[in-house]
C-alpha cells in the first residue's frame, strides 16, 4: 500500500466519505497520509498539514480549469493557506455550482416526473445527482445510466458550468499553495497537450488508477524535462483510499515543498 494518497474527496463535493471519517478510511487501507482535495472547496483546517486521530491530513483543493487550447484539466494545490482570492474563487464558483445543479434536477425531475429531493448546497455535483436517480424507485436508470441516458456531457439534462481560466487558475492557485500540480495527465482526451501545461506547474500527478495499461512515459518525460514534483492518489470518491499514493521517501520529497 502506498504511504500517501494525496487525491481524495469528501462530503464536501462530491465523494461519499465525511470529513471526519476519513482518519478511519485511512487506517482501514493503512494509509498515514491523505490530502483531502474536494472540488472548488476549501476544507475548515487552520494549518497546511494538519493531524486528525493519528493521520496527517493536507490540506488541498482540486480547481477544474480551461487552457488556451480549449482542453479542461483539473490543477491539485497542496498545503493550502487560503488567500482572499482564493475564498472568493470557490464562493463564486460555488454559486455557479448550485445553480447549475438546480438546473439539472428540475430537467431530470420534470423529464421524469418525480421528485428526487436533493439538496442545493455547496459542493453539489452531478455525482450526487445521479446518485439520487440511481436511490429513486420510480427511476429506471441506476448510476452509469443517469449519466449515461441523462446527465452525461451529452445528455438531455446536461447543463454547463463556469469555471476559470488554465493561467487565472494556476494563479489563484500558486498564491495560496505550496505545490501545484496537473491531476490525471493521462485521462485527458490529449494528454500531450495537457501534459504541456505543466511547464508552469510545480507537479504532476503520476501514479493514479486508471482502470486500464497505461503508458507513463510521456509524464516521466515531462517530469524530466520540467523538473516537476511527482504527486499521486486514488482520486477516491468512497472508502477505498490506497489505491494509489506516494511512498514514505517521495512524500518527504514533496513535503519539503509542502
Amino acid at each position: 500500500m502506498p504511504y500517501a494518497d494525496l487525491h481524495v474527496h469528501t462530503t464536501r463535493s462530491d465523494g461519499s466519505l465525511s470529513l471526519e471519517a476519513v482518519p478511519d478510511a485511512a487506517r482501514d487501507a493503512d494509509v498515514p497520509v491523505v490530502g483531502v482535495t474536494d472540488h472548488d472547496r476549501l476544507q475548515p483546517f487552520s494549518e497546511p498539514i494538519v493531524e486528525r486521530d493519528g493521520v496527517t491530513l493536507v490540506h488541498g483543493i482540486e480547481l477544474r480549469v480551461q487552457a488556451p487550447s480549449g482542453i479542461r484539466v483539473d490543477l491539485l494545490g497542496y498545503g493550502v493557506e487560503p488567500t482572499t482570492a482564493l475564498e472568493d474563487a470557490c464562493a463564486r464558483i460555488q454559486r455557479n455550482r448550485r445553480e447549475r445543479g438546480r438546473a439539472i434536477v428540475e430537467c431530470v425531475e420534470d423529464r421524469l416526473g418525480v421528485d428526487l429531493d436533493v439538496d442545493i448546497e455547496d459542493g453539489l455535483g452531478r455525482p450526487h445527482i445521479a446518485r439520487a436517480i440511481d436511490a429513486h424507485p420510480d427511476t429506471a436508470y441506476d448510476y452509469q445510466g443517469a449519466f449515461a441516458d441523462l446527465i452525461g456531457n451529452d445528455g438531455p439534462c446536461y447543463a454547463p458550468r463556469e469555471i476559470p481560466t488554465f493561467e487565472e487558475g494556476r494563479r489563484l492557485l500558486a498564491a495560496a499553495c505550496r505545490v501545484v500540480s496537473l491531476a490525471h495527465p493521462l485521462r485527458y482526451d490529449d494528454p500531450a497537450v495537457a501534459l504541456e501545461l505543466t511547464a508552469d506547474l510545480d507537479a504532476v500527478e503520476r501514479d493514479y488508477p486508471y482502470g486500464r495499461d497505461v503508458d507513463y512515459r510521456p509524464i516521466d518525460r515531462a517530469i524530466d524535462r520540467h523538473d516537476l514534483l511527482a504527486t499521486a492518489g486514488s482520486d477516491a470518491h468512497d472508502d477505498r483510499l490506497g489505491l494509489a499514493g506516494l511512498s514514505e521517501p517521495a512524500f518527504q520529497r514533496l513535503l519539503l515543498s509542502v
